[in-house]
């Protein structure tokens, strides 16, 4: 594992630490986030479908940090990084 990797990996720790102690008695903001993220997976999954054929390379891949963006931001987040993958393409 390089420096790059370890150092995502221990910033993914340090914010899981934060959401669990800020999220202690808010299963509520705990539930929101986990449905945010997994409708951002699935709108991922079918942008991703509907523009294979006709924009290639700007799929997003299904990991932890499209998640949680989704998760965190909602539809924004999935646009922000579908906004953030084409600009890396032209």
């Amino acid at each position: 594992m390089d420096t790059f990797s370890g150092g995502f990996m221990i910033i993914g720790i340090l914010v899981l630490v934060l959401v669990i102690g800020a999220a202690k008695n808010k299963a509520e903001w705990i539930i929101n986030f986990v449905l945010r993220g997994v409708l951002g997976m699935v709108m991922v999954y079918f942008v991703n479908y509907f523009l294979s054929g006709r924009i290639p390379g700007i799929e997003i891949g299904y990991n932890p940090v499209t998640f949680i963006t989704s998760g965190i931001l909602g539809i924004p987040g999935v646009l922000m990084l579908y906004g953030i993958n084409f600009y890396m393409i032209l």
